[in-house]
């Protein structure tokens, strides 16, 4: 239950790194159009692990006696890139909303990508996998809902803290499971 609570926070920091730029750049967005990201985000985070779940199940037997080894080159991979890209800092404010659907949807898409890889990493875990799934989802649209309410003091770095913490946490999932099946 623990990796499972930790991989869905992993996972979230991405769309948390995301949502506080948002704030930033929009203090004085109404709270409806503000709660677009994290539904948006929580919804796509549950979806795309899903698919790689159903995928990895459609693969099981044929990587049964491997299937440590991808769950941790996936986790590693993805972390990797967390912390990677956490190093860079955040670009300018672009023009316009960043609540309109039109910005939100794609961003949704983009920082639930690696949940999509997470997802066959699903199935190694000890619990239910529709209740994995759920809980990336809820804890996604929860941590992004709270950073939004926190951005001017979270800011910037608090917001590249956060997806290096999502790094770091995906990273010991990944060994965790690879040292358990060795």
């Amino acid at each position: 239950m623990l990796t499972a609570v930790l991989l869905a926070l992993g996972l979230a920091m991405d769309a948390v790194a995301v949502s506080v730029c948002a704030a930033l750049c929009a203090p004085q967005a109404p709270w409806p159009r503000r709660l677009r990201m994290p539904l948006a985000f929580g919804i796509f985070q549950a979806v795309m692990p899903c698919g790689g779940w159903l995928g990895g199940e459609a693969l099981a037997e044929a990587v049964a006696d491997w299937d440590h080894w991808v769950a941790w080159a996936l986790l590693t991979a993805i972390g990797g890139k967390m912390l990677w890209e956490a190093r860079r800092a955040h670009a300018e404010c672009p023009p316009g909303d960043p609540f309109a659907w039109r910005r939100v949807l794609p961003l949704a898409v983009a920082t639930s990508v690696d949940a999509l890889a997470a997802g066959l990493t699903i199935a190694v875990l000890e619990v239910p996998p529709l209740f994995a799934i759920a809980l990336v989802g809820a804890v996604t649209a929860l941590c992004c809902a709270v950073a939004m309410a926190l951005a001017s003091s979270i800011g910037n770095a608090g917001a590249q803290a956060a997806a290096a913490c999502g790094g770091l946490v995906l990273l010991a999932i990944g060994f965790k499971i690879l040292f358990e099946h060795l």
